[in-house]
C-alpha cells in the first residue's frame, strides 16, 4: 500500500480555557481523496485546516506531508504545498492581482529552490510533478466560474462574498504547487449554478485514487492540479457529491 500524502497524528487543540477542542486526532489522507470535515458550529473545523497549514498553533501532534513533517520544512513552502482557501477572503488587504503577485513571487522562489536540490536525474521528475495546475491562468479560471477580471483590481473589501471565494480558489489552484488544498466552505456564498462549476472543476483536476478509474461520479479525472482536498461543508448533498472520505469532529 502506498504511503499517505498526508498525515496527522495524534492532534490536540487547546481553548483558551485549557480545554480541549481537539483531542488526539488522527487520520491520513491519499492522493485522489476528498476528506470532507464535518461538525457542528464550533467543534474546530476551520481551527483543523489552519493548524494543518501551520497558521494556528496546536498543544501537541504531527502533521506530515510525503513522509516529511511539517516542522521540518520552511513555513512558506509548507503553506504553498498544503493551502489553506478562507471563507472570508474579503478579509485580506489590497486587492486580489496584488494578493496573487505576492504568491506569484512565494511560488517562483519555492520553485527556484527545489530545482537547486535536484541533481539531473531527477530533474525531468520534477518538471512533471510541477507542471499542470502551473499552466493555468487564475484569471481565465475565475472567468470560467463568473468573475470579470476587472473584480481583480478591486479591494477585497469592496467584493461580494462569492466574487472573493471564486477568486481565491483560483489563486490557489492556478498558480501550482499545491499538493492539498484546505477549503473553509468554499461555495458557501455561490448560486447552485456556480457552485457546480466550482465543484466540478476543483474534481476534475484531481488524480483518481489508488484502486479507481479516470471516472467519478460521473466526473473525470484529469490529475492536472492538486493531489487531494480537504473540504468543509454544510450540506449533506454537496458531502456526497464531493467527498470519498468523512470525518465528523463532534466526536472528536
Amino acid at each position: 500500500m502506498a504511503s499517505p500524502l498526508l498525515e496527522v497524528e495524534g492532534l490536540t487543540v487547546l481553548r483558551d480555557n485549557d480545554s480541549h477542542l481537539l483531542s488526539d486526532l488522527s487520520f491520513t489522507l491519499s492522493a485522489g481523496e476528498v476528506l470532507v470535515l464535518r461538525g457542528v458550529s464550533g467543534s474546530g473545523k476551520s481551527t483543523l485546516l489552519k493548524c494543518i497549514a501551520e497558521l494556528n498553533l496546536y498543544h501537541k501532534g504531527k502533521i506530515s506531508l510525503d513522509g516529511k513533517q511539517s516542522r521540518e520544512w520552511d513555513i512558506p513552502d509548507w503553506r504553498i504545498k498544503v493551502a489553506y482557501v478562507p471563507q472570508r477572503p474579503s478579509l485580506l488587504p489590497g486587492t486580489p492581482l496584488e494578493f496573487l503577485d505576492t504568491v506569484r513571487n512565494l511560488r517562483a522562489r519555492q520553485k527556484q529552490k527545489e530545482k537547486q536540490k535536484q541533481d539531473e536525474t531527477h530533474d525531468a521528475q520534477l518538471q512533471q510533478q510541477t507542471k499542470g495546475s502551473d499552466t493555468l491562468d487564475p484569471l481565465s479560471l475565475a472567468q470560467e466560474w463568473g468573475i470579470d477580471k476587472t473584480l481583480w483590481t478591486r479591494e477585497w473589501g469592496t467584493l461580494s462574498g462569492g466574487e472573493s471565494q471564486r477568486i481565491a480558489l483560483a489563486v490557489a489552484v492556478a498558480i501550482g504547487g499545491a499538493e492539498v488544498l484546505l477549503l473553509d466552505e468554499p461555495t458557501s456564498a455561490l448560486d447552485a449554478d456556480s457552485s457546480d462549476k466550482v465543484e466540478r472543476s476543483l474534481l476534475e483536476m484531481l488524480p483518481p485514487a489508488q484502486g479507481q478509474t479516470t471516472l467519478h461520479n460521473g466526473i473525470r479525472r484529469k490529475g492536472t492540479g492538486p493531489k487531494a482536498l480537504i473540504w468543509i461543508t454544510h450540506s449533506t448533498e454537496q458531502a456526497e457529491r464531493v467527498g470519498t472520505k468523512d470525518l465528523d469532529l463532534s466526536r472528536h
